[in-house]
């Protein structure tokens, strides 16, 4: 080894926010659960200090060991998500957990590093060009592999982190066309929640015309942009039977109060808006520690977990918000720098899988305490208590770390 210390050449200011984020996390999980006398508190300390000999082991290890074994790493997650169907805890009707004593272990929260490992081993082939039909079709189906083992758990909301991935897949080559897909797929999902189906179609033919027009490709283009409008009509007919025969019933009710189509303050809609209330309350300055009267009360379920933000918005105000976005967001684009900095393709696409992940848990989150997304399960990183989400963020943050120290030695 060139270097037999574990703490010569990483990155200070990535760890240095990572502790401060576990921090406060641990803080106002501590504030949210007084109420509740569960001990919740108590358990994510216990989690937090189980980090500390995980981070040692993640920065012992060769940072060549997750490049050599990324596929070994991701066929053993793949195998874990299998195993729920079979070995799997249920709980509130999701079979996502493993139980083991009092604990329960949640492995599509590891999956996310496994299957960001497996797509950057994939890339790294000089070899690799994803003009290449054959060649996306593959790295699409490194990303919904676990995708299609989430789904039926059914936990949305982790599968939806894994569209991320598609940006880091655009990063590194995938024609641009894939995003607009998936951006125009929502953008005509959620108009004909809100229209009729023929006014979207209208509406479609218009912009198809336009652009048939504008882009000077004359009587050549006509039957591909015939074909989009026969794709256009059929996604957005198919809207209503997928909505009503495979959303649940309590993912309808949620995107109906998003959109303004029911409103049920008691019921489905309750956590939102009493997350809305805990928030509005706290002001520029917040309330204080311990003080928040929402937060104290019990009236935000889920509070220690998918809605802690709520806890920071009341006790801190929106100054601590802010603070507390500000250092996801230096976070976000410390990745991204040291991401830049890479010397081989390998540590880059994992350094831009790091950040993506994070930050589709962190917008999603806040989104969600806020009212402007549907709540679907998605944990803030750092913050939300559970030893599976803790750990799983840990291990992906911290095998770039340690790639970057790696990077350094080499120079």
């Amino acid at each position: 080894m060139k270097n037999q210390s574990l703490t010569n050449n990483i990155d200070w200011i990535s760890i240095i926010i990572y502790i401060v984020l576990v921090l406060m996390g641990w803080l106002n999980i501590y504030s949210s659960s007084l109420s509740s006398m569960e001990g919740t508190a108590d358990k994510q300390l216990i989690f937090i200090i189980f980090t500390i000999p995980l981070i040692f082991i993640i920065l012992y290890v060769d940072g060549k060991f997750y490049e050599k074994y990324a596929s070994i790493i991701f066929g053993f997650a793949l195998l874990s998500l299998a195993g729920l169907f079979v070995f799997g805890k249920t709980i509130a009707g999701q079979r996502c957990w493993y139980g083991i004593g009092s604990f329960t272990l949640q492995p599509s929260e590891f999956a996310k590093a496994a299957t960001a490992l497996a797509l950057a081993k994939y890339l790294s082939d000089s070899q690799i060009n994803l003009k290449d039909v054959n060649r996306q079709i593959q790295a699409l189906a490194i990303v919904f592999l676990p995708v299609l083992l989430i789904l039926p758990q059914p936990d949305p909301g982790s599968a939806l982190i894994y569209s991320v991935f598609i940006i880091v897949l655009y990063r590194e080559g995938l024609p641009a066309w894939y995003v607009l897909s998936g951006f125009v797929a929502i953008l005509l999902f959620v108009l004909t929640l809100v229209l009729e189906p023929e006014y979207v179609i209208l509406i479609s033919l218009i912009v198809i015309v336009i652009y048939h027009f504008k882009s000077r490709l004359g009587d050549r283009n006509i039957v591909l942009s015939s074909i989009f409008f026969a794709l256009i009509s059929g996604f957005v007919l198919s809207v209503s039977y997928v909505f009503q025969h495979v959303f649940k019933q309590h993912h309808r009710d949620r995107f109906n109060i998003l959109l303004g189509k029911s409103v049920d303050m008691k019921g489905i809609g309750y956590n939102t808006n009493q997350s809305e209330i805990a928030i509005g309350s706290g002001g520029w300055f917040g309330k204080g520690f311990l003080e928040g009267t929402q937060t104290k009360g019990g009236f935000v379920p889920e509070q220690h977990t998918d809605y802690i933000f709520t806890t920071v918005g009341e006790e801190w105000g929106f100054l601590g918000s802010l603070l507390v976005v500000a250092l996801f967001v230096g976070l976000f684009l410390r990745i991204i720098y040291l991401a830049e900095r890479q010397k081989t393709k390998f540590s880059r696409v994992y350094g831009y899988c790091v950040a993506g992940i994070l930050f589709i848990h962190f917008f999603v989150n806040i989104a969600m305490v806020l009212g402007i997304f549907p709540t679907i399960g998605v944990p803030l990183p750092f913050f939300s208590y559970g030893g599976s989400g803790l750990w799983g963020f840990t291990i992906l943050l911290f095998i770039f770390i340690k790639m970057d120290a790696n990077k350094v030695n080499e120079w």
